[in-house]
């Protein structure tokens, strides 16, 4: 009897060790990941925010596959993010959606989590990657002013991880806190950009163009790539405005600047650089290959036809300087060396100008 006893109080005590192991453990995890959202909260980027949930969050909750959906229907988020420089096809665990359609499959009106087995034929649209170990899967609706704006997806090789029909009260609030984050990062990009964008043309405006040409010419010349600036004006542009008015003039500007943006990858910059001018900064581009570029656009514009008053259509030229990083340049200070680059392509417009208009010039240094 007292044997008894004795190895039953023995096991009751190896068990309460492991509970509160298993407790201790489970407070540590607790710890990490209350420290994790208040990083989420704390971030003003989009990018790092996106970062920390795909990479950091990840790891701290121990997960084998995180992805996250958004919606973004006018590719607002995916522009925000192109121009921080990112190669979204390189980031396969970040999925856009133009409507809410497909999300709405999974989720129904509901819009709770969905937790329990991971199914290739239901979910694979949500783990692009193959995905033979996962066992279990959580999806977290993202939800903002009872809309849904995107999804957490969380996947575990563990199959026993997430088991439908179980309490979702931290998960709802990690979803509620990513959404709320993800508002306020996309809401500090705009700001940001509403003070660097050209409110005509939609496109970047001088402020911007001056801060990015240095990052630019610092990051070239860090990793040694070549670096390639347009200067590009439109043609006779004062003629527009006095014989067919302003608000024609402001048309024409307008579609020049998206037939222009029309023909450059998403990491290239272009700017309003001032009344009638643009500037392009086409990053890691060759002479050769900016050429290309420079003589496409030239020739987009060109075929383009500018509707105005009555249906008449007016016809449009540019004329183009181009200038390159000197790779050889003794210049250390990249203020001066961005004053010279577009000393340089302002150089080659005017040559392109005096030589009859309608033509791409590059600068080059005469001995």
């Amino acid at each position: 009897m007292a044997t008894d006893l004795y190895l039953e109080n023995q096991a009751l005590k190896r068990q309460q060790r492991i509970l509160i192991n298993q407790a201790r453990k489970n407070e540590q995890q607790l710890r990490r990941i209350q420290s994790q959202e208040i990083r989420f909260i704390s971030t003003n980027s989009l990018l790092e925010l996106i970062e920390q949930i795909l990479v950091q969050y990840r790891a701290i909750a121990e997960l084998e596959n995180v992805t996250l959906a958004l919606i973004d229907p006018e590719f607002e988020l995916q522009r925000i993010l192109q121009e921080e420089g990112i190669d979204l096809n390189a980031h396969p665990d970040l999925l856009f959606f133009q409507t809410e359609e497909q999300l709405n499959q999974l989720f129904g009106l509901s819009l709770f989590p969905r937790l329990g087995d991971y199914k290739k034929s239901d979910h694979q649209l949500l783990f692009p990657k193959k995905q033979e170990n996962t066992g279990s899967i959580a999806l977290l609706p993202l939800i903002r002013h009872d809309k849904l704006t995107g999804s957490l997806n969380l996947g575990s090789d563990n199959p026993e991880r997430f088991i439908s029909n179980t309490a979702t009260d931290f998960l709802e609030r990690l979803a509620a806190i990513i959404a709320i984050c993800l508002e306020n990062t996309a809401n500090h990009e705009r700001l940001k950009r509403i003070g660097l964008t050209d409110p005509l043309t939609g496109v970047n405006n001088r402020r911007f163009f001056d801060q990015r040409i240095i990052e630019e010419i610092s990051r070239s010349k860090r990793t040694t790539s070549p670096l390639t600036f347009l200067l590009l004006d439109i043609d006779f542009f004062k003629r527009i405005n006095d014989n067919y008015g302003h608000q024609t003039g402001d048309r024409v500007l307008t579609d020049v600047a998206n037939i222009i943006k029309s023909q450059l990858r998403g990491t290239d910059v272009l700017a309003r650089y001032g009344g009638e001018e643009f500037s392009v900064l086409l990053i890691n581009t060759s002479i050769t290959d900016a050429l290309d570029i420079a003589e496409r656009i030239r020739e987009r514009v060109a075929e383009y036809k500018f509707d105005f008053e009555d249906h008449k259509q007016l016809g449009v030229t540019l004329s183009i300087g181009m200038s390159k990083l000197n790779d050889n340049d003794p210049q250390k200070d990249t203020h001066a060396i961005s004053h010279v680059l577009i000393e340089h392509a302002d150089q080659a417009l005017y040559q392109a100008k005096d030589s009859g208009r309608n033509q791409t010039r590059l600068f080059e240094i005469t001995q």
